[in-house]
């Protein structure tokens, strides 16, 4: 039994060396990777042209128009200025869930915002929404045209324009909770998108600390779904409102596999009830329809950049 003792001090001994080499790797990498990570504040920050990610050659610092360019103009009473990312995709959906129903009212010109190439800098569209972010919504169909802006802004237009997908004044409880939604994706989206998203897929190299950041954060979000979503068909009982309309482009995406290629690393299956929902929406065919509005990318035949009647989307 001494043989067995001795050999296992033995193999302790030579097993030693080795560990308190890795150890020692170990830690050199990390001070390497907090040597190369440290950034010193400088008193007052400066922009650098150029600064780093899939955006850099259109963000800048400062607001306002950067070139004279109109906007087009259509003959339907709501005139939309977008692209079919999750924001957009919420009006377009919005739009064609309305005009499913029959609300001829909300017939609409989409226009394509290509923010690639910058075009919502253009003076047209900063008229309409000086924060150059897409959707921007123009409705000519009164006297004087009246301008929304911010996708959330233009969902609770709609819905109370044609008193739709929005709970009445007259169930306060149920209008509440469904505004609280509402916000509640607006306050989290950010941390979807640019936090997570962006490190995870547009920053110019990974950093674990960020995409750790987010990815707790948006876990977390997506339980704060999955336990709402639990006992409910929709995120207000059994009502389909703007709050899922707004949710739905981002984490019903997000768990379908459409974002960021992260449905395996955030193991996004496990939200078993965010699933099913997200499943339910993604079948109906104005959902269907709306999503390939103002897209410009991906299949041909899900591609409608522009769309001025239901014929442009076959």
């Amino acid at each position: 039994m001494w043989h067995s003792e001795l050999l296992c001090h033995h193999l302790a001994l030579s097993i030693l060396p080795l560990s308190r080499a890795r150890s020692a790797q170990a830690k050199d990498e990390r001070n390497i990777m907090s040597d190369e990570a440290t950034y010193v504040p400088p008193r007052v920050w400066s922009w650098s042209a150029g600064n780093g990610g899939k955006f850099a050659h259109i963000n800048r610092p400062t607001a306002g128009a950067r070139q004279e360019q109109d906007l087009p103009r259509g003959a339907h009473p709501l005139q939309l200025y977008s692209l079919a990312t999750p924001n957009g995709v919420k009006v377009t959906v919005m739009l064609e869930e309305l005009l499913a129903e029959g609300y001829h009212g909300a017939e609409y010109d989409a226009w394509l915002i290509d923010i690639q190439t910058g075009d919502q800098f253009g003076s047209g569209f900063v008229a309409i929404n000086p924060n150059s972010k897409i959707p921007a919504l123009l409705d000519v169909s009164g006297a004087d045209p009246i301008r929304v802006f911010e996708s959330g802004a233009i969902l609770l237009y709609l819905a109370e324009k044609f008193d739709r997908f929005l709970p009445s004044l007259q169930q306060p409880a149920l209008r509440a909770e469904c505004l609280s939604w509402l916000f509640w994706q607006m306050s989290s989206a950010p941390y979807l998108g640019g936090g997570f998203g962006h490190f995870y897929a547009y920053a110019p190299q990974k950093w674990q600390y960020p995409i750790d950041r987010y990815a707790m954060e948006v876990k977390r979000q997506l339980d704060v779904l999955d336990q709402r979503l639990a006992d409910r068909r929709f995120l207000c009982d059994d009502n389909y409102t703007i709050a899922d309309i707004a949710i739905f482009p981002w984490y019903g995406a997000l768990v379908l596999g459409e974002l960021y290629g992260a449905a395996e690393f955030l193991d996004v299956a496990s939200y078993r009830h965010v699933m099913r929902w997200a499943q339910e929406i993604v079948a109906r065919p104005a959902v269907q329809r709306g999503r390939r509005v103002n897209r410009s990318w991906g299949p041909e035949e899900l591609r409608v950049p522009e769309r001025h009647s239901a014929a442009d989307i076959s």
